[in-house]
């Protein structure tokens, strides 16, 4: 049910297809999920009301999209991990290799394209280092308190000392790392290739694009439903 009251996160993990229409509009539901629709569209061009609209008509069609806040914090923790950590680390290799290729080939007539080498560099490793913190720090504590709360046992503090600082942290590197996936955005004219693009050069632009939407929904998940749930958790101890 659509409010004002309501952020964009909150919509987002109540009912995924709201990605659709925020994705369409180009608002950050996921690293900036904790806006307000109008807060959102303050410096946009478009009406308000197009917005609420497009979220309206979504809302009455049926979904089919997996009820992600309604599943228990351990398994959440594993599908993220399982699912989109993979997907990082299987696409970030093959996308080094593609970007470096372009520009040793078209860089002369796209320097941009070293630009872009560039910023996806750093986007890799800052992910790198950041799943890491999440596997072997944060996720398992999750788990933990999901463990300790089943069983009915004391919670013991961990070296950290609430959730809340991992969280803090963690929410941060997804704002630098979405900040600099929209520089890769504006440099790709928002994945258009140019014409005299060859096989790799079109596969490399869809491959940031699909990166970049598979983001979103790994920071969604993240910031908008498990770390909420993992901090109110936390509090029944």
């Amino acid at each position: 049910m659509l409010t004002k009251e309501k952020t964009i996160g909150e919509m987002v993990a109540e009912d995924f297809r709201a990605a659709q229409v925020f994705r369409k509009y180009k608002i950050d539901f996921c690293c900036k999920g904790n806006r307000t629709i109008e807060e959102a569209c303050e410096n946009k061009k478009f009406d308000v009301a197009e917005v609420y609209s497009d979220l309206e008509n979504i809302a009455k069609e049926k979904s089919g999209d997996i009820d992600f806040i309604s599943w228990p914090l351990d398994l959440l923790a594993d599908y993220i991990e399982k699912t989109h950590h993979r997907y990082v680390e299987e696409n970030s290799t093959v996308l080094l290799q593609y970007l470096n290729k372009l520009c040793k080939v078209h860089g002369d007539r796209h320097p941009e394209l070293f630009e872009i080498n560039s910023i996806f560099t750093e986007i890799s490793g800052e992910l790198a280092a950041h799943m890491k913190k999440e596997e072997l720090i944060l996720f398992p504590f999750i788990k933990r308190m999901v463990n300790a709360k089943q069983k009915g046992e004391e919670l013991i503090t961990p070296n950290f000392g609430t959730v809340e600082s991992p969280v803090a942290m963690m929410k941060h590197e997804h704002t630098v790392v979405g900040d600099l996936f929209v520089k890769i955005d504006n440099l790709t004219n928002n994945y258009q290739f140019p014409d005299d693009a060859c096989g790799t050069y079109q596969v490399t632009y869809k491959m940031l694009e699909d990166f970049e939407k598979d983001l979103h929904t790994h920071i969604h998940l993240e910031n908008n439903i498990l770390f909420p749930k993992a901090i109110e958790l936390e509090k029944t101890f």
